[in-house]
């Protein structure tokens, strides 16, 4: 069991004390105040009390684990912000995190739903052949070739160019377009190319979204893992920094930021923008839903982008199901940020804010929106080592 943790989802019992003052000055009772519960200040907090710090760590939000938080719903581990699977080619991260959850050996093979019509992801030669009946990589390369050339696309100026450059018009128009102009609330021809260069094309029948050595699923989800990483550090929940800054920053001799870098700085260079998503989640009287861990839904008009089945992430054998449907919205200041906008415009503002961070003598910025970045876990956790290992040499 981990001290000072705040677990009223297991106990019911809610405790947000903190230090007590003595008259108007707070005890530097912790080295360090870590703020955000998430997968990047876990990491921290477990590396800095490993090497003899003392720590708490706030988190505004009712549990720990950010949005890697899993619950137990009819004994199924729900991802309730969306689903999330492990994936990484760097051993250590691997080994790391093994140190704190048991994997099963899931293996991420979402489909695409397309008005009715289901198609294999990531994009490989079971994908190829259902759209044109194609069945050699020869065959494939040759109708991609022939789109893109009619399409006339040779060097991409936008999202809508560069997709049609990796898997030609038809591809793109079913698989591409509806679901992307969902996610980001904007038309592929608005966005920039390198938004889906990420995405897997793959000349062979291998429907293995990741092409990660290492992959999967904590046997008892991703909230226990957390637990573990905090296991002998102070963790106050449901506390909220920025409404208790002046108190919180007197309890420490440094800081670990992993909130909203504008915000730490008053939104002084203007604010960063953000896509965020809405969850509906209900728990199905029947044993099997979609067969499938992830479904994604590519036509414009379907309002959600995906739905996740959460058993079949742990091959559950469990009478009933739960599912997530997730919509897309617009962000505002309440709402959480999950995918930064890292257009022209963004990007130079939050160097501007990097600038400022960067002269700070006792605070570190990290995470998603510490850093302004979209973080695969494996990166967050690297990312996280390498922040500790660079503070421990000062």
């Amino acid at each position: 069991m981990y001290n000072g943790v705040v677990r009223w989802y297991r106990h019911g019992v809610r405790d947000d004390r903190l230090p007590v003052a003595r008259g108007k000055v707070f005890m530097k009772r912790y080295d360090y105040l870590i703020v955000g519960a998430g997968l990047f200040g876990a990491v921290c907090a477990r590396e800095l009390a490993d090497a003899g710090k003392r720590c708490l760590v706030v988190e505004k939000r009712r549990h720990i684990g950010g949005n890697v938080y899993t619950e137990n719903v009819g004994g199924i581990q729900v991802h309730v912000y969306g689903g999330h699977v492990f994936h990484t080619d760097a051993q250590p991260v691997w080994q790391y995190v093994n140190r704190f959850a048991a994997f099963n050996h899931y293996i991420n093979m979402p489909l695409a739903n397309y008005r009715g019509e289901l198609y294999n992801l990531p994009f490989n030669m079971n994908t190829f052949y259902r759209m044109w009946g194609v069945r050699t990589p020869a065959e494939a390369k040759a109708r991609i070739a022939e789109q893109v050339a009619e399409a006339g696309v040779t060097e991409p100026r936008n999202l809508e160019e560069q997709a049609i450059g990796m898997v030609g018009r038809e591809i793109y128009g079913k698989l591409i377009k509806g679901y992307t102009e969902k996610q980001w609330g904007r038309t592929c021809k608005e966005l920039p190319p390198f938004i889906i260069k990420r995405l897997p094309v793959r000349f062979r029948y291998d429907n293995n979204y990741f092409d990660d050595r290492w992959q999967g699923v904590p046997t008892d989800g991703y909230t226990a893992m957390i637990e573990r990483m905090l296991d002998g550090v102070d963790v106050r929940t449901e506390t909220d920094y920025f409404e208790r800054r002046a108190e919180l920053d007197a309890l420490a001799e440094g800081l670990v930021f992993t909130g909203p870098i504008d915000r730490y700085y008053d939104y002084r260079y203007g604010e960063l923008e953000w896509r965020s998503l809405r969850f509906e989640t209900e728990e199905l009287e029947i044993e099997d839903y979609q067969g499938v861990a992830a479904v994604n839904y590519t036509d414009a008009e379907t309002p959600f982008t995906r739905i996740f089945e959460h058993k079949h992430f742990a091959f559950g054998t469990q009478p009933n199901t739960v599912i997530t449907r997730e919509y897309p919205q617009s962000w505002h200041r309440g709402r959480e940020a999950y995918y930064p906008i890292n257009d022209e415009k963004n990007q130079a503002r939050y160097e501007k804010y990097a600038e400022l961070a960067a002269r700070e003598a006792n605070a570190v910025f990290g995470g998603r929106q510490g850093h302004y970045r979209y973080y695969d876990m494996d990166k967050a956790v690297s990312a996280a080592l390498e922040t500790v290992a660079r503070m421990k040499q000062k």
